[in-house]
């Protein structure tokens, strides 16, 4: 019997196969009923799914900080397939079309919303979320019923592995936005993982005049290069890097701090100019920092959550070639091997992006 056979009078609805967790360390694809579309909605077929830092928390740790798993849910959200329906009067996408996916529903009626700040929603539904109880399920499944309006088509012969990066490279392109303009400014990321490389792209397209990127590991580094920075600099055995930056109250015009590590904020601090702009993008635990320096250098330091109007800019920049991303993209998994994926992932000294391949299974 196929899934859309009747069943005692009724009719089955299709199933796609979910990546869940469970608990900490507890993954598994469990199938489940599709949604069925609604007004305005497409059936996309899952191509490429990459694993976030945040899918790392939940698998490893339950969560992060507050927020906790307190039931099973659907991982993902960096997301590219091909549409495969549409509902009646879609007209922005059309099946065969390839697509990025946003993961950001923000309900457009909060206060943050009306006020232009939709990353701030209120009652936001991002997908592979815990924030919210009952929690938001995530888009590695097989196929996903989304909004039309979360599609953004993928120019012909732009690999859809690359298309899956348009959500962390959209982050980046958020963080490089709240420093203000780049033209002309020298640029120190700190933290070499997908998030500091893809921002060494962000920051390239805004038009720093250069880009000094630190991390701990050469592998990361060398990642770092090939997307872009001008020099990099391996903090763990170059242990002076930032007394030579630090001369005439400091160098750099703008920090992106991708690590969410407090000795490399502190060593940043040390190295920005005066009226400098720091704008933290890595999370972690509390922090402690020099007031000294922050009033003494006028320092101005920020925080950047997510995006909204960047995802559609992100694809655009990914199709146009803009950008190159594929020195992010350092290994590939079927989705049958989903485990091998995570744990990979979860070592920064072999791997940097890793994507799950829904077409390998």
């Amino acid at each position: 019997m196929t899934t859309n056979e009747l069943d005692e009078g009724r009719p089955l609805r299709p199933r796609c196969l979910c990546l869940m967790i469970n608990a900490p360390g507890d993954l598994q694809w469990v199938e489940q009923d599709r949604a069925e579309m609604g007004p305005g909605q497409v059936l996309v077929t899952m191509a490429y799914g990459g694993i976030c830092g945040s899918d790392l928390h939940y698998f490893h740790d339950g969560g992060f900080g507050t927020v906790r798993i307190k039931r099973p849910m659907t991982l993902g959200h960096e997301v590219a397939g091909t549409v495969a329906a549409v509902a009646p009067g879609v007209t922005s996408v059309e099946v065969g079309d390839r697509v990025a996916i946003n993961p950001s529903r923000p309900c457009a009626a909060c206060k943050y919303c009306l006020e232009g700040l939709p990353n701030q929603c209120l009652d936001m539904r991002f997908y592979g979320s815990a924030m919210r109880d009952p929690h938001i399920d995530g888009a590695f499944r097989t196929q996903l019923v989304c909004d039309a309006v979360q599609c953004e088509v993928v120019a012909p012969g732009v690999p859809l592995e690359l298309a899956a990066l348009a959500e962390p490279f959209s982050v980046c392109l958020h963080g490089v936005s709240r420093a203000g303009s780049l033209l002309g400014k020298r640029v120190l990321v700190s933290g070499c993982g997908p998030i500091g490389t893809l921002a060494i792209a962000a920051a390239r397209v805004h038009g720093a005049a250069e880009v000094v990127a630190v991390d701990v590991t050469d592998a990361t580094l060398a990642i770092a290069r090939a997307m872009g920075a001008d020099l990099t600099i391996n903090v763990a055995t170059d242990t002076d890097w930032a007394g030579r930056y630090s001369a005439d109250k400091g160098t750099f015009d703008v920090m992106l701090e991708c690590s969410g590590n407090n000795a490399a904020l502190r060593a940043g601090m040390e190295v920005m100019r005066p009226r400098g702009v720091i704008v933290q993008l890595g999370l972690g635990g509390d922090v402690t920092i020099s007031q000294n320096m922050v009033v003494a250098k006028e320092l101005t330091i920020c925080g950047s959550f997510r995006f909204h109007a960047e995802f559609a800019l992100a694809v655009r920049l990914i199709n146009e070639g803009r950008v190159d991303l594929r020195p992010v993209v350092t290994h590939r998994f079927p989705i049958t091997q989903a485990r091998e994926a995570f744990d990979l992932a979860s070592d920064r000294r072999q791997a940097m992006k890793v994507l799950l391949d829904f077409a390998a299974a």
